[in-house]
Parts: C-alpha cells; structure tokens; sequence
C-alpha cells in the first residue's frame, strides 16, 4: 500500500510539473506572438474601421469603482477622438437581469461624447474568445483594434489572429498591480486555455443572425 501511495505521489508531482511548465510556456508564446500588435500609443494604431472594446464590471465587488473599466472607456475615448477608428464593438456579459456590461459601456461612453450611432451592442461576450469570434462572424470585422489592457489584449489579439483576423491591441492604462493580482493570477490560466480553446475548437456560446456595420 506504502508503495501504491508512493507511485500515486510521484504521478501527481509529475503532473504538476507539466502542468506548471505548460501554462509558463503558454504565457510565453502568446506575449511573444502578440509582442509586435499591441501599443500603449495611438500613432502605433492604424486606421480602422472598428474597433472592439472588451467589457469588464463597471463596479466591484465591494461596490467601488472598477479602474479596469475606466481606463478602457479612456482608451476608447482617444482612440475614437483621433480618427483612427469610426465605429465602436461594446462586447460583454449580460447574462443576468441586472449586469449589463455592453449597455454600462454605451451609456458611459455616450456620457463622453462618443454618438450612439457609431457604437454597436454585443450582449454575448461573455468570454474574450466570444467576443472575438463574434467580431468577425458576426459582425463581418475581418480587421480591428481591440481594447483592454495590455495583460488581455495579448491573449485578445493572439485569438483573433489565429482566428484569420487582422487585429491590433490598443492597451487601456494599466492598474495598481496590487490591486489587480487576482486578475493578473487568473490570467495566466486563461492564456493556458487558449491553446486548450484551439485545439478542441471551441466556438463562441452563441451564434446569430450577421449585423452589418455600415
């Protein structure tokens, strides 16, 4: 039994190892591959059609404001207010009656001076890979400009380019690194999972009929 309980620990110490190795690995490949399209400066940005805002909570937890949220509505503001891009993606969660985070991203964005017109709903971005797969297939965007910050527009811009898309990351300002290290954390397995993602093939949760972009 000693020896079963032994082999048992070995396998598991194993395991982990590779798992450890695997999601190191992952984080490193998709900085490296998504290094040279993602930019903190607009002049690095070309001229795009539209761009893709990924949505985030508005408010925290504890009912403080979410930085997160503020600086991508901020990246949106001067990427829109430069000439680079024309139209406006708010993609994000609505799964529930009261968390709407396309609509807290239009209205909030519309409160700065962005028209409505030029700023479209996706209430089905409940994931990042939705959000992108749905840029395209949904709403035609082959070529786009992703907002996040840096950490998710990586992994953002690696998808849509395996995904075929000519995609560019605009980084929103970072925050405080202590406050976002749960977020930090949990982004290094969410990079892990998108080679998990690829090589099962997993599509968006939902489809639809296309919405074009005028």
């Amino acid at each position: 039994m000693k020896k079963v309980i032994k082999n048992i620990f070995k396998m598991f110490l194993l395991l982990l190892a590779v798992g450890i190795i695997f999601i190191a690995w992952a984080n490193y490949s998709i900085r490296k591959e998504s290094s040279a399209f993602v930019s903190y400066r607009i002049a690095d940005v070309p001229e795009t059609k539209t761009a893709l805002l990924l949505g985030t909570g508005k408010t925290l937890s504890n009912g403080m404001p979410n930085a997160y949220f503020y600086n991508r509505i901020q990246a949106a503001i001067d990427l829109y207010k430069s000439g680079k891009i024309k139209y406006i993606i708010v993609s994000g969660d609505n799964s529930t009656k009261d968390y709407n985070e396309p609509e807290d991203m239009q209205l909030t964005l519309m409160k700065y001076g962005i028209p409505k017109d030029k700023i479209v709903m996706d209430h089905a971005g409940f994931r990042t890979l939705d959000s992108v797969v749905r840029a395209k297939e949904i709403f035609g965007q082959n070529k786009l400009v992703i907002i996040s910050q840096k950490f998710h527009n990586e992994r953002a811009v690696f998808l849509a380019r395996e995904n075929g898309m000519e995609a560019f990351g605009f980084n929103a300002a970072d925050v405080n690194k202590y406050a976002g290290l749960k977020t930090n954390l949990r982004e290094y397995l969410a990079k892990a999972k998108v080679y998990w993602d690829l090589l099962f093939g997993v599509q968006p949760k939902f489809g639809g009929e296309k919405i074009e972009i005028k």
